[in-house]
């Protein structure tokens, strides 16, 4: 028997950043702020969403974790994915490990765990810095040491590295 997908996650036309926050402030005032790894002094903030390949990529810091998002973009529809089942995805800097979460029916992602729970010694001002960079991170292009480098103008507009 074959598990069929059902494509009925819409994407999001623009930033889905102020309601992945108004969901995770909720989770954490309703779940999370007891627990012992909860560091109160952390913001919740969804940081440096911006598309990529046609997805809404950010991070989303929270005072329990720091996780990269993926959301379906404009015109885009995914496949509404049990929750808790993992997937892989490629970005510009290596193939990264996913787990699909959702919030409620229109919240429904994908994230990869960069840190949890947060190291407590950051204050604030670093976690959102470390949030922003590693989505700046993630996007960014390789860099490869052994490739032959040719820097002369005409080679790079021809497409000739020598």
């Amino acid at each position: 028997m074959h598990d069929e997908l059902i494509w009925d996650v819409e994407g999001w036309r623009s930033s889905p950043a102020a309601a992945l926050e108004a969901q995770f402030n909720r989770v954490a005032a309703d779940q999370m702020a007891a627990l012992p790894f909860y560091q109160a002094h952390m913001p919740v903030k969804a940081c440096s969403f911006q598309l990529f390949e046609g997805q809404w990529v950010g991070a989303m810091l929270t005072p329990w974790m720091l996780e990269l998002v993926v959301l379906p973009g404009p015109d885009q529809q995914w496949p509404r994915r049990q929750v808790g089942s993992r997937l892989a995805l490629t970005f510009p800097a290596g193939d990264m490990a996913f787990r699909v979460g959702e919030l409620t029916p229109e919240l429904h992602y994908v994230a990869c765990s960069l840190m949890s729970p947060l190291d407590p010694h950051l204050s604030p001002e670093q976690a959102i810095m470390l949030a922003e960079n590693s989505v700046s991170l993630a996007l960014s292009l390789p860099v490869r040491r052994d490739a032959p480098i040719n820097m002369s103008r005409r080679s790079l507009l021809r497409g000739k590295v020598a």
